[in-house]
């Protein structure tokens, strides 16, 4: 077996295996998946001399422990959280050598929901469709980690980054979503629109992978029944029959019977990913373009 790898000591809450994800297969049923927080893995993979499409490890909460079979350069990145080697803190958000047969600790998020750990050399688990990314709702790609698993590990290509520390943005204590209305905002009662853009909601512990559900107040439909299944994108908020918004993320279904009342901006989402239960959240209504 190769020395190229990494063993996991403490899988975490739920610590998967994520890269750019696998769009284009909608058509198939197969969501896009991949990092929730896309600009923190594209930062930690940068930090550690990874090409963008690299597979990292995305954590939730908790974070995980691994221990490398060879000496290897790690970058820890989204929700801030303590990193320790050998029980020694290191550096988080920077790129830090870890000796083979060493710990590395990443502790549960001091703000924020998920961290990312880029290791030199990426995971390189078997690809699915092009993709190392686990899909929780399809079940394609690696389950989701448990101890005593191995994950192997490619070779370097180019040296890590030579910084003290990379700034990256904050979890957000307020989540402001910017949204299209549209496409089926119609089937909802002019009262309903208004609330939907200026009421305050909450994080709802439920939220996950797939969806980020929310607590608020109800929108009330104006056409009642349901609509025959129609495809669904990344970001669509979704009503579903108790009214409460939910924001589809990665590991959302491709098709739907419940109302799309607009759609969230893709680069907003990478804040969704770091929302906490809780989180007030509001819906900005833009215009089209």
């Amino acid at each position: 077996m190769t020395d190229r790898a990494l063993a996991v000591v403490r899988s975490g809450a739920l610590t998967t295996v994520q890269d750019l994800g696998r769009p284009g297969h909608a058509h198939l049923g197969v969501p896009r998946s991949g990092a929730l927080d896309g600009p923190a893995a594209a930062l930690v993979n940068r930090l550690v001399g990874n090409t963008a499409d690299a597979a990292v490890l995305e954590t939730t909460l908790n974070g995980c422990a691994v221990r490398p079979r060879s000496s290897v350069v790690v970058a820890v990145g989204g929700a801030p959280c303590p990193v320790a080697v050998d029980g020694r803190p290191v550096a988080w958000g920077a790129p830090v050598p870890v000796p083979a047969g060493a710990l590395l600790e990443v502790g549960t998020a001091v703000s924020g929901l998920r961290s990312y750990v880029a290791v030199s050399g990426g995971i390189t688990v078997d690809p699915v469709l092009g993709s190392r990314s686990t899909d929780l709702l399809s079940g394609l790609g690696p389950p989701p980690l448990t101890d005593g698993a191995v994950l192997p590990l490619g070779a370097p290509t180019v040296p890590h980054a030579r910084v003290d520390v990379a700034p990256q943005p904050a979890p957000p204590t307020e989540l402001i979503l910017r949204v299209t209305l549209g496409p089926r905002d119609d089937w909802f009662t002019r009262e309903a629109q208004g609330t939907f853009t200026s009421r305050t909601y909450r994080v709802s512990s439920a939220s996950n992978r797939i969806g980020l559900r929310t607590e608020g107040p109800a929108l009330e439909r104006a056409v009642p029944g349901e609509l025959p299944s129609e495809g669904m994108v990344l970001g669509a908020v979704q009503v579903p029959p108790d009214g409460r918004p939910v924001v589809f993320l990665a590991d959302h279904p491709t098709t739907g019977g419940y109302p799309v009342i607009a759609v969230v901006r893709t680069e907003d989402l990478a804040a969704a990913a770091q929302a906490v239960p809780g989180t007030p959240m509001r819906f900005l209504a833009v215009r089209r373009g």
